[in-house]
């Protein structure tokens, strides 16, 4: 998609209140990820085009998980937000250095339906991270990533390479590649006509008649 920075740039200017809300009354389902993925910090947002990567436990040596792991790494391309389905809830997908060579690298983020650890380092790089939970074990010697630019599921929302995600302190909303412009564009205008609104009100005008007027609360 010749036009991936520009989107990027227009998502990271939305929320995902807004988003949801117009993907809603287009009739979108299943496109939030669970409530229990949520920010390390949360002051950040993740946005952008979509890689993704999915994983399983292995028993396997420390060494060859290792090698996998920053095989990993090394394909994570700049520009776009990491989602992973590591099917466990037992290890953490995401830690310091990992978490460094990332932000290095240029990937916007990283997003996992699993564990995160070295928590305070990464909060002060300001590396975005969405996870959901904590815990000291990390993959060596038990998790490898098995499979990248797949579609994954988390919960109830298919992830397709193409796609577009938005996480805020709200949540996680997936944005269909092929409806990315229309839904940016719409948002874009919803939430000019939600400023228009927060100024009539804020000037004296009573929420229904300014409901009536602008036809959006």
């Amino acid at each position: 998609m010749k036009d991936k920075g520009n989107l990027t740039d227009r998502i990271g200017q939305l929320y995902t209140g807004a988003v949801h809300d117009v993907m809603r009354a287009r009739g979108f389902k299943d496109f939030v990820l669970p409530p229990d993925i949520r920010p390390l910090d949360a002051s950040t947002k993740a946005f952008g085009p979509i890689f993704t990567v999915e994983g399983r436990m292995a028993d396997i040596s420390a060494h060859d998980s290792l090698l996998r792991w920053t095989e990993f790494l090394s394909r994570a391309p700049a520009g776009h937000v990491v989602m992973c389905q590591p099917n466990n809830q037992e290890v953490a997908l995401m830690g310091e250095l990992s978490a460094e060579t990332l932000q290095g690298k240029g990937v916007r983020g990283f997003i996992v339906d699993g564990g995160c650890r070295d928590t305070s380092f990464i909060l002060k790089s300001k590396f975005p991270v969405f996870h959901s939970f904590f815990t000291p074990k990390d993959v060596v010697g038990r998790w490898i990533p098995t499979n990248f630019e797949i579609p994954i599921r988390i919960g109830d929302v298919k992830i397709n390479p193409g796609d577009f995600v938005l996480a805020d302190l709200d949540g996680v909303v997936i944005i269909p590649g092929e409806n990315a412009h229309e839904i940016i564009s719409a948002t874009e205008a919803v939430s000019s006509t939600e400023n228009k609104v927060r100024k009539a009100i804020l000037g004296g005008m009573d929420p229904t008649e300014a409901y009536k007027i602008f036809g959006k609360f």
